[in-house]
């Protein structure tokens, strides 16, 4: 995938959470958003279905892009556990139910993310296994309750109470559990811009 070395990436994301490990990483961006319809045929194998949402809401995003210069960045997450995919949760009694699940065990975590140009396109993911301790019923009440997760996959942040207080380890990267690889996604900004993408104003 190859561009002019005068990047502009286009975040196609409004997750606060993705803005800030871009700007934390010191990479430019400029934010668009379009509306993309989040599902996939029910035969996905669960380890395929983040980076074919992300594919999803890049082509469904790419009318956004407005030059040969602009790269378009998608993505999406997804929590697993027993083969079985944990979304955003519908509302308290799911995230409570959700968080039920993960509690005292091991998930994995899936960031699939897409960069779009008018003429290339390049789907990539970061995964992470993330040991959770057990979190008592009266805790996981308090935590939905108090920081109402209902806009995150696996119904908690890692940023948050739960990421704090209830990770034992993480096996990958910590923003690839946030919500996005950043190593990844600069590995091949890089790649794409032959040069690096940072210090640019």
């Amino acid at each position: 995938m190859r561009i002019p070395p005068t990047l502009s990436l286009i975040l196609a994301s409004k997750s606060p959470r993705r803005s800030q490990l871009l700007e934390q990483a010191g990479i430019p961006f400029t934010i668009r958003t379009a509306e993309t319809e989040e599902v996939y045929p029910p035969d996905t194998p669960v380890a395929e279905v983040a980076p074919y949402l992300a594919r999803l809401k890049a082509r469904g995003a790419a009318h956004l892009l407005q030059s040969d210069h602009e790269v378009l960045l998608t993505a999406d997450s997804v929590v697993i556990v027993d083969d079985e995919i944990f979304g955003k949760p519908r509302d308290r009694a799911h995230a409570i139910a959700t968080i039920g699940r993960l509690s005292g065990r091991t998930h994995t975590v899936i960031t699939g993310c897409c960069l779009k140009s008018f003429t290339h396109e390049e789907v990539f993911c970061g995964v992470a296994q993330v040991q959770m301790n057990r979190i008592e019923p009266a805790e996981i009440e308090w935590y939905v309750d108090t920081y109402r997760p209902y806009d995150k996959a696996g119904a908690y942040a890692i940023q948050e109470w739960i990421g704090l207080a209830k990770i034992a380890r993480i096996e990958g990267t910590y923003p690839t559990v946030m919500g996005l690889p950043v190593d990844l996604v600069y590995e091949r900004l890089v790649t794409v811009a032959g040069q690096s993408v940072v210090g640019k104003s």
